[in-house]
């Protein structure tokens, strides 16, 4: 079985783990959208029972910023991408996703240059309804897309 690279970096999946980036800088932000940044550090050898959890005892305590706590949250050594869209801003499911979709494409080739870190892109304002009547629209795509590029350029420059 061949090793293929894989070409995508690795997803935010829970709510600690966006709590954890939301908690680190605002590196960029465009008219439409916030990119978030949070460094991280990789510690080899850890075991959940290094860390301490919160009063559920289900899962890490967030309210730090350990190390240990981070090694956890995001244990695979990665460059790490979520993509935030709130009903608020974009109220049909279509408008969202297809947003979250240029967001996941956009970030496919970050991890080539960017240093081991987790981003979240925050939608902080809704895009006219008037001027993108469709919420698929090759319109809407290409605004979406270009300010996205623009924030991750000015958010995460290339050496």
């Amino acid at each position: 079985m061949l090793d293929i690279p894989q070409a995508f970096v690795q997803r935010l999946k829970t709510r600690s783990q966006f709590q954890a980036v939301l908690a680190g800088t605002v590196v960029a932000k465009t008219e439409h959208f916030a990119l978030h940044r949070r460094a991280l550090t990789f510690r080899a050898g850890l075991s959940e029972s290094d860390v301490a959890f919160d009063d559920a005892g289900a899962r890490p305590a967030v309210g730090s910023s350990s190390d240990l706590q981070l090694s956890l949250l995001f244990p695979v050594h990665d460059v790490w991408i979520g993509a935030m869209v709130p009903k608020r801003w974009a109220r049909r499911a279509v408008t969202r996703n297809a947003i979250k979709r240029q967001i996941y494409t956009l970030s496919t080739g970050l991890q080539e240059y960017c240093p081991r870190a987790a981003f979240v892109v925050r939608l902080r304002r809704e895009f006219s309804r008037q001027q993108f009547v469709s919420a698929v629209s090759t319109a809407l795509k290409g605004a979406v897309r270009a300010e996205l590029h623009t924030l991750l350029k000015t958010g995460i420059p290339r050496p």
